[in-house]
């Protein structure tokens, strides 16, 4: 988090605040969608689940740096956030990685995915809760002048857009029974997951946040 000059105490706890409701929601996100991803044999809610809990660990080190400014360089990833940075980098590439196996086999085999209620509500609420904590962090990040929360808050409109896709191939499934849809959802969330790699990876290369997730 880049802070040009030290920022109000006040600040600082509604952003540790911001950062822990997202936190919270995407460990309830994460699990629902693992749980109700294999109960269905849903490659596109599995998929929306890793993701999940993939990002709870990078929303984690960006609360742990929002503490009074002057203690740190606060811009600069230390070596342990650099190798944590590397690492989930390489966890985004293994979700993708387990989403083209598994959506080719699906596919091939021409398995048929159950329809998922409880996966349709988690994403329904996904699109409601995710926009409010972006605005939310995003402000906070534009008055902190905090990179690390503007990029993990650019995070939540990415997750908007796999929650729109895991709710197309879930509706498609459950309304038309396209059973296809669910992996075809699945492989469209490696666009986003791919760029979330990519920029770890770079950020742990470079030891500096990205300007945008």
């Amino acid at each position: 988090m880049a802070l040009i000059k030290p920022a109000p105490a006040g600040m600082l706890q509604e952003a540790r605040l911001a950062q822990a409701a997202t936190i919270s929601w995407m460990i309830i996100e994460g699990v629902v969608a693992v749980a109700a991803g294999i109960a269905a044999g849903s490659v596109a809610l599995t998929a929306f689940g890793a993701d999940s809990a993939i990002e709870v660990f990078t929303a984690t080190v960006v609360l742990y740096r929002l503490r009074p400014a002057g203690q740190a360089d606060s811009d600069t990833l230390t070596e342990r956030e650099r190798t944590a940075s590397r690492l989930v980098g390489i966890g985004l590439y293994a979700v993708a990685a387990y989403i083209v196996i598994s959506s080719a086999w699906t596919l091939v085999r021409g398995l048929h995915p159950g329809s998922s209620l409880l996966g349709l509500v988690l994403a329904c609420a996904s699109l409601v809760i995710m926009p409010a904590l972006w605005r939310w962090r995003l402000s906070l990040s534009q008055r902190l002048h905090s990179a690390s929360l503007r990029a993990d808050a650019a995070c939540s409109a990415v997750c908007f857009y796999m929650a729109a896709t895991l709710l197309a191939g879930l509706l498609l499934n459950r309304l038309f029974g396209w059973w296809w849809a669910d992996p075809l959802a699945a492989l469209a969330m490696i666009w986003w997951i791919r760029d979330e790699a990519g920029e770890a990876l770079e950020s742990a290369r470079t030891g500096r946040h990205c300007e945008e997730c």
